[in-house]
């Protein structure tokens, strides 16, 4: 049993004897001589008393010394029990979001029964969606990343201090080749781009690092775009001084969160470094200031660095709120098999909070009028890349959506494709940053999140019919029913 997990009994069982017997602190203190602030301490789980301090606690308290010390609990501090012992409170990053565990814990023991429902809902529901600890960590990382507006300005600033550092010229692409240099000759790694393609189970990784003997293996089917941002990645684990990291990219799992949050400080400084921020605040304000949508331009933009278009919009996601103030946005990722008829929705972001786009885990079909999945499908015929821009409204939200879109062939699976997206707000904020949101030639079309849950009328696109809606149509008519009912028989 961990020492910590006794103090926190002992704190738990004190407290709700005292909270029983109608004691406050100050008198508990008067009662044993004890200082309030010893006491307090005590029942936080931060101190365990020495034995005489214990007989003490029990003379006053009127309770059997063998209770107060057992690790049984009754049937109110239980739940408390088992929360503890699940570790679950180890499992989430508290400390990320400034809440201290011995403040849930204080949350938890004043109402324990309430709590432990609470919590039990919870992970049933994520056990009914099967929702993993690694599902978990990354819901957490988004969580962070919504609240900081997806820009962390120490890591901007450590990728300014690399650039010149090591003599970077940040105002040309930069190539894998000057970055493999950095990793072989500043940190001793071995390069090996064979090994990989001998294994076959292994053709979805781009990269395996060995640690015994920093020897990074590498796919060999990658443009310069996807090798320079892995080797963007190892170097800022280098640089950054990360100690627990991930070993294959992409990850295959977690084993705590430091790692998960590690991988993504990572990325963030491979983006960074790959896409300097003064050039795109630049290219992007040039791109805003037209009062029609230069598409030319955006294309021009985004083949300027040598970075892959996801690189490229999870890093407008770091401009756009530090640059022009844009938070209110969405990043969305789909993959999709040509020939199939099922959209997967693997990576998102909202800094915006609200309610539309986002991922459903019901097996419901999304908005075939989605431009992310319109690209997707224009890809398939064209087996190019696609790019495309819509305005898209959400009539019952009343929320309407600059959507930037663009589709790519997955390198690593035939017949797969991937489409990025970004999705900006249009608001009062946005008006005045983007001047092209005006432009009429823009395509503006009424979406929805899926479906099943979708009110437009006559839509040639849909794949399945609006049960949700319905349901609530038939609902409400029942409920207007009932109402009459209650007025006429009432009188």
């Amino acid at each position: 049993m961990e020492e910590e997990y006794i103090k926190l009994i002992l704190g738990l069982k004190l407290k709700q004897i005292r909270t029983d017997k109608n004691l406050s602190l100050f008198g508990l203190s008067k009662l044993t001589g004890l200082s309030k602030s010893y006491l307090n301490e005590i029942e936080k789980g931060k101190k365990y008393p020495k034995t005489d301090k214990i007989v003490l606690l029990s003379e006053a308290l009127d309770t059997p010394y063998d209770q107060l010390v057992s690790l049984k609990l009754d049937k109110n501090l239980a739940p408390i029990g088992e929360i503890l012992k699940s570790k679950i409170l180890k499992e989430i990053p508290l400390n990320l979001f400034g809440i201290q565990e011995s403040d849930l814990i204080d949350i938890i023991s004043e109402a324990p029964a309430k709590v432990n429902a609470f919590i039990s809902t919870i992970i049933k529901i994520a056990q009914n969606y099967n929702f993993s600890k690694e599902s978990f960590y990354l819901a957490s990382l988004r969580s962070y990343q919504e609240a900081n507006n997806n820009y962390f300005e120490n890591i901007e600033k450590q990728v300014q201090d690399f650039t010149k550092s090591y003599h970077i010229d940040v105002t040309k692409p930069i190539e894998a080749k000057e970055l493999e240099e950095i990793l072989i000759e500043e940190y001793g790694y071995v390069i090996d781009e064979k090994e990989l393609d001998k294994h076959n189970e292994l053709h979805n990784l781009r990269s395996v690092f060995v640690p015994q003997t920093k020897t990074l293996l590498l796919a060999k089917h990658m443009d310069d775009a996807q090798k320079v941002f892995i080797f963007g990645k190892e170097i800022a684990y280098n640089y950054l001084d990360f100690k627990e990291r991930l070993y294959t990219f992409s990850w295959i799992k977690f084993e705590n969160f430091e790692q998960v949050l590690n991988n993504f400080y990572a990325s963030y400084f491979a983006g960074a470094l790959l896409v300097n921020q003064q050039s795109i605040n630049k290219d992007i304000n040039a791109l805003f200031n037209k009062k029609s949508f230069d598409k030319d331009l955006f294309s021009k933009i985004l083949n300027k660095y040598n970075a892959s278009p996801e690189t490229f919009f999870q890093r407008l996601t770091n401009v756009l709120p530090s640059e022009f103030n844009i938070t209110n946005l969405f990043f969305l990722r789909f993959t999709h098999k040509k020939g199939s008829f099922k959209y997967h929705l693997n990576k998102e972001l909202h800094l915006a909070h609200q309610h539309s786009p986002h991922a459903n885990e019901t097996n419901e079909h999304y908005c075939r009028r989605w431009v992310s999945l319109k690209v997707l499908n224009e890809i398939t015929e064209k087996n190019i890349p696609v790019f495309d821009l819509q305005i898209s409204h959400y009539p019952l939200d009343n929320f309407s959506y600059a959507v930037l879109s663009s589709a790519t062939k997955d390198p690593f699976r035939d017949d797969y494709f991937r489409s990025i997206s970004i999705g900006i707000l249009i608001d009062k904020q946005s008006k005045r940053k983007i001047n092209f949101l005006d432009d009429p030639n823009i395509l503006t079309n009424d979406v929805a999140v899926t479906c099943e849950s979708c009110s437009i009328k006559n839509c040639a696109e849909r794949v399945a019919e609006p049960i949700n809606i319905e349901k609530q149509v038939t609902n409400e008519v029942i409920e207007k029913v009932v109402s009459e009912l209650n007025q006429k028989f009432s009188k």
